[in-house]
């Protein structure tokens, strides 16, 4: 337990106030020009191992867990969790984008929303959202990117409920989505937080609501594909705005199958040294190759935080994207 926690308390202690310390030169870039570290399934470090199975998962995942629940429960534990750090935690260590996977419980008599990846989470998405206030109050120069997705099981009424939560909460600390995001309009105006909503009638209707951010998921199992799939879609051509490289590795029965003593950690820390050159070589921008919000797995290991920051010191207005093996400047977030 104690290597863990002095990781974690090392990181916050780097990391909690960089948006704050970037230099002036940056202020008046995009935020979807910047690069961000994000964390993938933000909330599964509290999955509920007692909770029913989420009903998006297959009928053969439920009726197995239903016949075998002492065998069937620990591994898709082991397979859901992509986080160890709180929420708190991952913001202090500077994630600035966090992957809300929102459901309703089925049969649920109640408004309670909750947090899922193949199971729910054992907190309620108010009490989250209360948390991310709160760490916002104390840091009123770091900006987050709060991604509202999935919406297992809400109803249109449950939409509505979520999002006057949403305003009832964060108010003016909420930025409107025809603001251009750059750090000194927003450090103005009191806006430290905006929502990315994946449900575009509700976007429509609600200025303070984002459109969806597209996350480019390789659904690989292998670093190598991972990069190449990765590598493939910035040829493609990055969004005009917002969008998430994923760096996390997905398992399928298969892999699960070959790996009976294997988890989603260690399958994210064997594929961290590769990527962590992968980050390195990566530049923020506008242009075609360039990346934005970069999110992963366990995002408190392997220094990956650390990099995704850094890279935002290969910015020179006016913004463009340097050449591989061009050499970058040194940037400084202390105090």
């Amino acid at each position: 337990m104690e290597g863990p926690l002095q990781t974690s308390i090392h990181v916050c202690h780097e990391n909690g106030q960089w948006m704050s310390r970037l230099p002036e030169k940056l202020w008046d870039i995009p935020l979807y020009n910047l690069a961000l570290p994000g964390s993938h399934d933000t909330m599964t470090y509290c999955l509920d191992k007692n909770s029913a199975v989420s009903g998006n998962e297959s009928k053969l995942v439920k009726f197995l867990n239903k016949c075998m629940p002492c065998i069937v429960r620990p591994i898709i534990m082991k397979w859901s969790t992509t986080q160890a750090l709180t929420v708190t935690e991952q913001l202090e260590a500077g994630v600035r984008y966090l992957d809300f996977r929102i459901a309703h419980k089925a049969n649920d008599p109640s408004m309670n929303l909750y947090f899922v990846h193949m199971v729910y989470t054992t907190v309620t998405v108010q009490d989250i959202l209360w948390e991310v206030l709160r760490w916002l109050e104390t840091h009123p120069q770091e900006i987050v990117i709060l991604a509202c997705r999935n919406f297992d099981g809400l109803t249109k009424k449950l939409h509505c409920c979520l999002i006057a939560c949403l305003k009832e909460i964060f108010q003016c600390k909420l930025c409107p989505r025809n603001v251009v995001p750059t750090l000194r309009t927003m450090w103005q105006r009191g806006h430290q937080l905006i929502v990315s909503y994946e449900e575009d009638v509700e976007v429509e209707e609600h200025c303070e609501l984002w459109p969806a951010i597209p996350y480019w998921w390789g659904n690989k199992t292998s670093t190598r594909a991972l990069i190449h799939y990765l590598e493939h879609m910035k040829r493609m051509g990055r969004p005009e705005k917002f969008f998430v490289a994923g760096i996390n590795l997905t398992e399928n029965l298969r892999y699960i199958l070959l790996h009976p003593f294997g988890s989603l950690k260690k399958m994210t820390l064997r594929s961290l040294p590769c990527l962590k050159i992968w980050i390195k070589q990566q530049y923020p921008g506008p242009k075609k190759e360039c990346i934005n919000i970069i999110a992963g797995d366990f995002i408190e290991n392997n220094d990956f935080v650390k990099d995704v920051i850094e890279l935002n010191a290969k910015i020179n207005p006016p913004l463009h994207c340097q050449s591989k093996g061009a050499g970058t400047n040194s940037i400084s977030f202390s105090a």
